[in-house]
C-alpha cells in the first residue's frame, strides 16, 4: 500500500488530554488497514506553546520519536522531565503515564504509535 501526504487523514485537538493550545494529527495508515495490533500511527505537529497533557497508557503502549524541533517529555518512569531532540525516541508501557510539550520557538514534529498489548 502507498498513500500521498496529501490523501492522508488530517485532524486537529484542542487542548489534547488537558494539553495547550492545538495538536496535528495527521494519519499515516488506519486501524483496519493494517494487520498488526496497532491502535494508531499518526505524525503530530505541536506549534510552540502546545502540549499533549499528562494521561495514563492500559492496555497499550505508545512510541514517541521526534523528527523535528524539541519536546520536553514528562514520564511517570523518570524522576524529571527530558528534552527530547531529532531521533530520540521514548516509550511509555501500560500503566504508565506521560506529556509532552513544545517549549521551543520551532514547530515540533513527532510520529506516534500506539501498540495494544493482546
Amino acid at each position: 500500500m502507498f498513500r500521498k501526504a496529501e490523501e492522508m487523514i488530517r485532524e486537529t485537538r484542542s487542548q489534547m488530554r488537558g494539553g495547550q493550545g492545538e495538536v496535528e494529527l495527521v494519519h499515516l495508515f488506519q486501524a483496519g488497514e493494517y494487520k498488526g495490533k496497532a491502535r494508531l500511527f499518526v505524525r503530530i505537529t505541536l506549534q510552540p506553546g502546545c502540549s499533549i497533557g499528562l494521561h495514563e497508557h492500559v492496555g497499550e503502549e505508545e512510541i514517541y520519536t521526534v523528527i523535528r524541533g524539541e519536546a520536553v517529555l514528562t514520564d511517570s518512569t523518570l524522576p524529571e522531565e527530558q528534552i527530547m531532540r531529532p531521533g530520540d525516541a521514548s516509550l511509555t508501557l501500560s500503566g504508565e503515564s506521560h506529556a509532552i510539550r513544545n517549549n521551543g520557538r520551532e514547530t515540533l514534529e513527532m510520529l506516534a504509535l500506539v501498540l495494544l498489548n493482546e
